[in-house]
């Protein structure tokens, strides 16, 4: 029996190429993650409403409240009542806490890039400046060494 290849949606087969051809960049990261949130809100307000229906009397003010949690703003406004709603507000946060910091951590990357960037074009590299000290000295010590006799 032959192996075969996993059969993946086109959207998935976009993302496996795209990753292969580019890699992972701090800015396709957050345009990823922040895209599977705002699917998450809709999907987790729906569910909230479904879960909770008296405190949630329409799919729209779910919407908001997982807004409001997945940004870790939580005005509490709206609260879920029940244990359920408790346990589906726990995983909301969870993912807000990780959709910020990833979001940080690319925008930071991007800033940092840019940086380097920048003191490389300027000859301003403490690193590299540093790096060309230390050959120096190494070619400097060979050229000092005497063969042995």
């Amino acid at each position: 029996m032959e192996a075969q290849a996993p059969h993946h949606r086109p959207g998935q087969r976009w993302l496996a190429r795209r990753v292969q051809q580019k890699g992972v960049r701090p800015r396709f990261a957050a345009y990823v993650i922040t895209a599977f949130w705002a699917l998450a809100v809709v999907v987790f307000g729906v569910i909230e409403r479904l879960v909770d229906p008296d405190t949630f009397d329409n799919v729209w003010l779910g919407m908001w409240w997982a807004l409001q949690t997945v940004t870790t703003v939580g005005y509490g406004d709206v609260v879920p009542g029940g244990t359920a709603g408790k346990v589906i507000a726990s995983f909301l946060m969870l993912g807000g806490l990780s959709l910020l910091s990833v979001v940080t951590a690319a925008i930071t990357s991007i800033f940092v890039a840019r940086a380097q960037e920048d003191r490389r074009a300027s000859g301003e590299d403490p690193v590299m400046r540093k790096l060309e000290e230390i050959a120096a000295e190494l070619q400097a010590l060979k050229g000092s060494e005497r063969p042995p006799e």
